[in-house]
């Protein structure tokens, strides 16, 4: 698994963007600054999938004949790119938000699981769908189509800045996705942006305790002083399970 410098993925810090929702990751993206940092347009193949990983990047080009001749045929691009897959990578595809075509189909969703990639995501089609999803990598799409990629789209090259539902990605940017979709996340302030989302979940939750019990949200979301200190003041006591061990 890569957690060189450039994608510092450890272990730990997949288990906590792991733990996080991607509307919590985004959040704290947008109080950086960070807004360009969606895929949009994509929807996991089976609901309730998640995945975190470092991207793996793939590039198709329009259709043209001439092109596809030298360069959609035999041991492509894309056929390269799923071979060489490392483990905990997310395949990211820039398809050009082109629905009328697939990018994979089963045989390469198939590889992918079986290098160990965390997941696909593509800003266009895939066939087999059924077939894909049972394979059990998640897979984000923009829907299923029948059609080769020959019909739309020239599998050019890898490794390189893409664009992918609108976001640009890096090789060794950070993806989460869940039900809500996928969030890029730069690899630098990857940690501070997941210890950020966890801690506001636990402030929501708690908000939502309150809510649930009959106050209203005025003051309470957002917190005023006042909930704000009965929040840190709940925080700070010791649990039922240090006072017995006390």
């Amino acid at each position: 698994m890569n957690t060189t410098p450039d994608t510092p993925l450890t272990p730990a810090l997949r288990v906590k963007l792991a733990s996080a929702p991607v509307a919590g990751l985004s959040a704290q993206l947008r109080r950086k600054g960070l807004e360009g940092v969606f895929v949009d347009g994509v929807r996991p193949l089976v609901a309730g999938q998640k995945f975190v990983g470092t991207a793996r990047t793939l590039r198709f080009v329009p259709f043209r004949e001439d092109l596809f001749r030298s360069h959609g045929a035999g041991y492509n691009a894309q056929k390269r790119t799923f071979d060489a897959v490392e483990e905990g990578e997310v395949l990211v595809i820039e398809a050009r938000g082109e629905r009328e075509a697939a990018t994979l189909g089963d045989i390469l969703a198939i590889r992918a699981h079986a290098r160990g990639a965390a997941a696909i995501v593509t800003d266009g089609g895939v066939r087999d769908a059924d077939a894909v999803a049972a394979v059990g990598i998640p897979v984000f799409t923009a829907g299923p189509h029948p059609a080769v990629l020959g019909r739309r789209h020239v599998p050019w090259d890898a490794g390189l800045t893409i664009a992918c539902g609108g976001a640009t990605v890096q090789p060794g940017d950070i993806l989460v996705g869940d039900a809500d979709g996928v969030v890029v996340i730069p690899p630098g302030i990857a940690e501070e942006i997941a210890d950020a989302a966890i801690a506001q979940e636990e402030e929501d939750g708690w908000i939502a305790r309150q809510v649930a019990a009959g106050h209203p949200v005025e003051g309470l979301f957002p917190m005023n002083a006042e909930w704000r200190a009965r929040y840190a003041a709940e925080r700070s006591a010791p649990s039922d399970a240090e006072q017995a061990t006390s």
